[in-house]
């Protein structure tokens, strides 16, 4: 395969011109082109693919440089090769490369599989336009654990839900961790910020049931049919160490809980969120 791209040598961490893969956290890279709108790293080809089929736009990639060997047959290269192939007609991408005895110096490189991404991001819809057609959406209230963050999204996308919302204190979803366990389908369900002060009224207002899953003695078995007989509905999940706040149990329709056995009280929010988006399920 032949490129079309300058690959440009790197063979220290200290260079500046992959200072955003080293030197920014994300919260800085987020903002880093104030008033505009402001990058992202992407991690592994299959979630940079997936990336780039939602519309997002590449600034850079840093490669290792076994990945651009044209003649190898291994399914990672190839992969690697297929997204290199799909912004090739892109005359501001730049393409870094190095060796993996100096990409190895970067914290969590092992997860790569030998390809990092700068990417633009994205005007984020409006909550009232995001939600205008759907069913089912999930609404994260202070979710902060990117692990999370990403497990519900890949839950989300495999059963069903149509967007989600998170509460302007939760995790950004666009951050590496999130997007890598979310296997990308980060870049799949749409999703945006929403205030946390007062979003159950504006779901109330547009015609949604909202149940909020947590563990409390009015809790009601999330396998009563009246829950997914909704015809919209809001599914919100807690954050890992205080749950949902109390205005907002307050504020919903219902309360929810999973069934547990051998004394399990609990499950985490990356497990919770897949038995109820199944049960919950439009049917």
């Amino acid at each position: 395969m032949a490129y079309n791209f300058n690959v440009k040598k790197i063979t220290s961490l200290t260079d500046e011109r992959i200072s955003k893969y080293i030197s920014y956290n994300e919260k800085q890279l987020a903002h880093i082109y104030e008033p505009q709108l402001g990058v992202f790293i992407c991690e592994s080809a299959k979630v940079i693919k997936r990336a780039l089929k939602a519309g997002y736009k590449v600034e850079s990639f840093l490669i290792e440089e076994n990945y651009l060997c044209e003649d190898s047959t291994s399914e990672a290269v190839k992969e690697v090769q297929e997204v290199l192939k799909e912004v090739q007609d892109e005359t501001s991408v730049q393409i870094f490369s190095a060796s993996k005895e100096v990409l190895s110096r970067i914290k969590g490189y092992v997860v790569t599989r030998g390809m990092l991404c700068i990417m633009r991001r994205k005007n984020l819809p409006e909550f009232e336009n995001l939600i205008a057609d759907n069913r089912r959406i999930v609404v994260l209230e202070s979710v902060v654990n990117p692990t999370n963050i990403g497990s519900v999204f890949r839950s989300a996308a495999a059963l069903g839900i149509d967007s989600i919302v998170l509460t302007n204190d939760s995790c950004d979803p666009l951050y590496k961790r999130s997007a890598r366990v979310s296997m990308g389908t980060v870049f799949q369900i749409p999703w945006t910020f929403i205030p946390k002060e007062g979003y159950i009224d504006k779901f109330h207002e547009l015609g949604y049931k909202v149940v909020a899953l947590a563990l409390k003695e009015e809790s009601k078995d999330i396998t009563d049919p009246i829950f997914a007989q909704q015809e919209k509905l809001a599914i919100i999940m807690g954050n890992e160490g205080n749950g949902i706040s109390q205005d907002s149990l307050e504020k919903c329709d219902y309360v929810i809980k999973i069934p547990m056995y051998h004394g399990v009280d609990s499950l985490n929010v990356a497990a919770a969120s897949a038995v109820a988006f199944w049960e919950l399920r439009v049917k």
